[in-house]
């Protein structure tokens, strides 16, 4: 197996991979309460090893191509849990030390009561990128950064595996943030045909 893949046959393999385990048609509920005819579920697709795999090369080449000042890499748990272990492995295979944060749904209920959970290595006011699976409304982003923020650190660049191409980018955009996407909805569809 390739431990070194490009990012175009990476993003081929895993615009397959979110086709054949992550793309379902029907009704569904979306986490911003909105109904949709389709759901994307990313975490069918990361989970699986070769999936991460090329979730991690497509977001560490996005990161290295766009983000050089990007000191540690985040995203709520749980959905972007899978996805910055990957980035991060992935980069330690590339000789990049990508250290990650997990930003938590609820403070901690013992403890410190915390919302972030850092590597040790995360420097103090350390400029983050910031990654979730899909992008719908924008909201588990906007609350992550708000999250980030009140610790101190910084997030420019937002990266997500499907743009649903439903306005939150451009909302994303209007309040400073610079977004990138693997996928907006139609380039993901496609490579159906």
């Amino acid at each position: 197996m390739e431990i070194c893949i490009p990012f175009k046959d990476a993003r081929l393999e895993l615009g397959n991979l979110l086709l054949k385990h992550s793309y379902k048609k029907g009704t569904f509920t979306l986490t911003s309460g909105k109904q949709s005819d389709f759901y994307i579920d990313c975490r069918c697709t990361a989970l699986i090893p070769r999936g991460g795999f090329c979730i991690g090369t497509c977001f560490l080449y996005l990161i290295a191509k766009n983000c050089p000042d990007v000191q540690a890499i985040a995203g709520m748990t749980m959905g972007a849990d899978p996805l910055i272990t990957a980035t991060s492995m992935v980069a330690l295979m590339r000789g990049f030390d990508l250290p990650q944060i997990i930003i938590r749904k609820e403070a901690k209920g013992h403890g410190t009561g915390k919302y972030l959970e850092e590597a040790a290595t995360v420097p103090r006011n350390a400029q983050l990128v910031l990654v979730d699976d899909v992008l719908t409304t924008g909201g588990t982003l906007l609350k992550s950064t708000e999250r980030i923020n009140a610790q101190g650190h910084t997030v420019k660049h937002i990266i997500m595996i499907v743009d649903r191409e439903e306005g939150a980018r451009e909302m994303l955009i209007s309040k400073g943030f610079i977004v990138h996407s693997i996928f907006t909805r139609t380039e993901l569809l496609a490579l159906q045909s």
